[in-house]
C-alpha cells in the first residue's frame, strides 16, 4: 500500500514535471537561441572595444613618452632640434613602408591577430629604444667648474686664473681630435633611437585602419560615432599618464644608481641636466606586450549588431548613401583569387578612392592641420622652456595634467554632441570647422602672452645691462674679464644677486670658489662689481637665473591653451565620421589607411624637421661636445622662438581653415546633387521607359547642375 502510494506520487510528479517541459521547454529553447544570437555577438564587439581601446590607450603612452623625452635626448646625445626632427619623424617613416599594403589585404585577413602583432612589433620598438642607456658610458655634462678634491676644504682653486690651462688643453684637443670626436663610443647611439621609433611606427600600422573598420563593420551605424569617442577618450589617457611619466623620469639623473647625485653640480632645472629618459620605454614596452593579449583569442568577424539591418535596408536607407558617388564605376568591387587579381584589385580601388573629390579635400584639410600639431606638440615643451622659463619636467607635468585632459573631455563632448543630435555628415563638417575657427582664434590670442628674454650678459644683454642689438660670441668677452684667458664655447651657467646670468664664472671674473657640488658658490666677482646697480654681495651661485615676473603671463597662456585645446578636440570625432561617410563601405579600411600614409608621410614626417630646423636658428648658445664639436643648443632668443615657432603653426591652421571652407562647400554640392538623384527618381517611375536612352543623359546633366533646385519632372 505505501508503496502504490509512494509509486503514484512518483508518476504523478513525472506527469506534472512532463507537462511543464512541454509547457515552457519551446520558450527556454526560444530565449537561449536569442540569447545565443545576441550575447556571443555583443559580449565579443565589447571585448573588442575594449582591447582596441587599451591599445590605443597603450600605443598613446608609448608616442607621448616619446615625445616628453626628446629634450632629453636631444641633450644625451648632443644633437640639434633638426635631427631630433628626423629621429621623431621615424616614427612616420615606419608607418610609410607598411601602411598601404596592411590597409588593403589586411581587410580580408584575420584583423585582430594582426592588430597583436602589431603590438609586440612596438614593444620591441619600445625596448630597442632604451638599448644605447645600457651601452654608453656614464654621462659627462660640460663645465669649465673643477670640484676640489679634499671635501673638508671650503676653499678651492681660483676659478679665474685656472681656467687658462684648461682653455689651451681644450682648444688643443679640438683642433687634433675633431674627427675622432665624431667615432668615439656612443656618438652614434642615436640610431638605435631612430630605429626603435621607426619600429613602433611599422607596429603601429595595422591599429587604426583594421580597428576602426572592425568595429564600424560589427556595429550599429548609430553608434559608431560614440565608439569612435570613447575609443579616442581612453586613448587620451595615454598621452597624460605618458606626460606625467616623462616628467618623473625627467627629474630623475640619467645614471641615477650608479652615480653618487651629491657629486653632480647640475638639477633639473639646468640646461646640461639629462634625465632618466630610458626608463619610460621600459615601462610603455612591457605595457605594449600585455596589450597584445587579448587580441589573438578574438574572432575573424562577427555579426552585424543590429540583427534587423539587414531586413530594413530597402526601408531605411544608411548615411552612408545620403552622398552620390563622384564616378560611374561600380560600388562594389569583385573579390579577386589571385596574387596578381589582389594587386589589380589594389590599383582599381586605389583610382576610386583618388577620384572622390571630398576624399582628396578631406587629407590636404588633414595635411595642414596635422603639420601645424605635429610639430607644436613636439616643441612645445622647450617652447615652455625657452619663452617662459619654465624648466622641462614641469612644462611635460602641464601639458599631461591641463592640456590633455581638456582634450579628452572635449573629444567625449563632441561625440556626445553626435549622438544626441544625431548630426548627419553637413552637420558634422560645420562642427568641425567652426571648432577649427575657434581654437585657432585662441591660439592667436598666445602670441601677445610674452615674456622678456632671459637676461645673460654677453647674449641677451650686455655687461653693463643695456640690451643686445646684435647676438655675437664676441660680445661675451668684456672688460671685467679679459684678462681670465676663459672659454667662450662652454656653457656653465652662474646666477648674480642683480638677477643676470653669466655663461661661466670665469666669464663672471670670478676669483675664488667655495662648497662642492650644487650648494658651490664663486666669490669676488669683477663683473659683478661693475654692474651699474650696488650690490653688497659679489657673489654668484651656480645656475641659470629665473625669470622675472613672468609668472602671472604664463597662467594666461595656459588657460588660453587649454581651453583650445578643449575646443579644438570638439571637432576630432565629427571630422572622422566625415571621412568615414565620405567614401563607399568596400573601400573604408583602404580610404583610412591611404588617409594616414599620406598625412603621416607628408605632415608627420618633415614638420619636425623643418620646424627644428626653424628653431636652431634662433639659438644663441651651442653647447660644446668632450672634444670639442658642436653639441645641443643651452640658450635660444625667446622673441625669434617665439616668433618663429608660432609663425609656422598660424600659417598652417590658416591654410586648414580655408582647405575647410572649400570642403564645406563640396559636402554642400553633393547634397544638392542628391537631392535632385531623390526628386528624380518617382519621375522615372511615373514615365516609364519613355526616352530610355536620352533619359539618361538628361538625368546625369540635372545631377551635374549643382544651381539648379528642382529636377525638371518635378516641374
Amino acid at each position: 500500500m505505501h508503496l502504490s502510494f509512494g509509486g503514484a506520487n512518483v508518476f504523478r510528479a513525472g506527469g506534472h514535471l512532463l507537462q511543464f517541459w512541454q509547457n515552457h521547454l519551446p520558450l527556454i529553447i526560444m530565449k537561449e537561441e536569442v540569447k545565443e544570437k545576441t550575447e556571443p555577438c555583443c559580449s565579443k564587439l565589447k571585448m573588442f572595444l575594449a582591447s582596441l581601446s587599451f591599445v590605443y590607450f597603450a600605443k598613446a603612452f608609448q608616442g607621448s613618452y616619446m615625445k616628453s623625452s626628446i629634450t632629453q635626448i636631444e641633450r644625451r646625445f648632443d644633437i640639434p632640434s633638426s635631427m631630433i626632427g628626423v629621429i621623431d619623424g621615424s616614427f612616420e617613416m615606419g608607418n610609410l613602408l607598411v601602411i598601404a599594403f596592411i590597409s588593403y589585404f589586411g581587410a580580408k585577413l584575420h584583423r585582430p591577430r594582426l592588430i597583436a602583432a602589431g603590438c609586440l612589433i612596438m614593444a620591441a620598438g619600445a625596448f630597442c629604444t632604451a638599448l644605447p642607456h645600457f651601452f654608453q658610458g656614464q654621462y659627462q655634462y660640460e663645465t669649465t667648474v673643477s670640484q676640489p678634491q679634499d671635501t673638508n676644504s671650503t676653499e678651492s682653486a681660483l676659478p679665474c686664473l685656472a681656467n687658462q690651462s684648461h682653455v689651451l688643453k681644450n682648444d688643443e684637443i679640438s683642433a687634433k681630435s675633431m674627427a675622432a670626436c665624431e667615432k668615439e663610443a656612443g656618438s652614434m647611439m642615436w640610431i638605435y633611437v631612430f630605429l626603435g621609433n621607426m619600429l613602433r611606427g611599422i607596429g603601429e600600422t595595422p591599429v587604426t585602419p583594421l580597428g576602426l573598420s572592425y568595429l564600424d563593420d560589427f556595429a550599429k551605424e548609430e553608434n559608431t560615432a560614440f565608439y569612435l569617442a570613447c575609443i579616442q577618450t581612453v586613448g587620451i589617457l595615454g598621452p597624460m599618464v605618458g606626460f606625467m611619466l616623462g616628467s618623473y623620469c625627467a627629474k630623475l639623473y640619467v645614471d641615477i644608481g650608479t652615480v653618487d647625485l651629491d657629486t653632480v653640480s647640475i638639477t633639473h632645472k639646468d640646461s646640461r641636466w639629462v634625465g632618466a629618459w630610458w626608463l619610460g620605454f621600459l615601462v610603455t614596452g612591457a605595457l605594449m606586450l600585455l596589450a597584445a593579449i587579448p587580441f589573438w583569442f578574438l574572432p575573424k568577424s562577427l555579426k552585424k549588431q543590429d540583427e534587423q539591418k539587414a531586413q530594413s535596408t530597402d526601408d531605411s536607407p544608411s548615411e552612408q548613401d545620403h552622398f552620390l558617388p563622384e564616378t560611374s564605376s561600380p560600388s562594389e568591387t569583385p573579390q579577386p583569387g589571385t596574387l596578381s587579381e589582389h594587386a589589380k584589385g589594389f590599383v582599381t580601388s586605389l583610382k576610386r578612392l583618388f577620384r572622390n573629390t571630398v576624399y582628396l579635400l578631406i587629407i590636404f584639410t588633414s595635411l595642414a592641420q596635422v603639420n601645424g600639431f605635429i610639430g607644436m606638440i613636439t616643441f612645445k615643451p622647450k617652447f615652455m622652456e625657452q619663452v617662459y622659463g619654465q624648466s622641462p619636467s614641469k612644462a611635460i607635468f602641464l601639458i599631461g595634467i591641463m592640456n590633455l585632459p581638456a582634450v579628452a573631455l572635449g573629444i567625449i563632448t563632441g561625440g556626445f554632441v553626435m549622438k544626441r543630435f544625431k548630426l548627419n555628415v553637413l552637420g558634422a563638417a560645420r562642427m568641425s570647422f567652426s571648432a577649427s575657427v575657434c581654437s585657432f582664434i585662441c591660439l592667436l590670442m598666445q602670441y601677445f602672452l610674452q615674456c622678456d628674454n632671459a637676461q645673460v650678459a654677453g647674449l641677451t644683454v650686455t655687461y653693463e645691462g643695456v640690451k643686445q642689438v646684435s647676438y655675437l660670441q664676441e660680445s661675451l668677452l668684456s672688460q671685467c674679464n679679459m684678462g681670465c684667458s676663459c672659454s667662450l664655447k662652454h656653457w656653465d651657467p652662474v646666477c648674480s644677486s642683480t638677477g643676470i646670468t653669466y655663461a661661466s664664472p670665469c666669464l663672471a671674473g670670478c676669483q675664488t670658489s667655495s662648497g662642492l657640488g650644487k650648494g658651490m658658490g664663486f666669490h669676488n666677482c669683477s663683473c659683478v662689481e661693475t654692474w651699474p646697480v650696488l650690490s653688497a654681495n659679489y657673489s654668484v651661485v651656480l645656475g641659470q637665473c629665473s625669470r622675472q615676473n613672468c609668472d602671472s603671463m604664463f597662467r594666461y597662456y595656459m588657460a588660453v591653451s587649454v581651453v583650445g585645446a578643449f575646443i579644438s578636440a570638439l571637432g576630432a570625432t565629427p571630422g572622422y565620421i566625415v571621412l568615414f561617410r565620405s567614401i563607399p563601405p568596400e573601400l573604408k579600411a583602404l580610404a583610412i589607411g591611404m588617409h594616414i600614409l599620406i598625412v603621416r608621410t607628408l605632415g608627420g614626417i618633415p614638420a619636425p624637421i623643418y620646424f627644428g630646423a626653424m628653431i636652431d636658428r634662433t639659438c644663441l648658445k651651442w653647447g660644446s661636445k668632450r672634444c670639442g664639436g658642436q653639441g645641443a643648443c643651452r640658450l635660444y632668443d625667446s622673441d625669434a622662438f617665439r616668433n618663429a615657432f608660432l609663425g609656422l603653426i598660424y600659417g598652417l591652421y590658416s591654410a586648414s581653415i580655408l582647405l575647410w571652407g572649400v570642403l564645406y562647400a563640396s559636402l554642400v554640392r553633393r547634397h544638392k546633387k542628391l537631392a535632385l538623384r531623390e526628386k528624380a527618381k518617382p519621375c522615372g517611375q511615373e514615365e516609364g521607359a519613355v526616352n530610355n536612352v536620352n533619359g539618361k543623359a538628361v538625368s546625369e546633366a540635372n545631377l551635374k547642375n549643382d544651381t539648379e533646385p528642382e529636377s525638371e519632372c518635378a516641374v
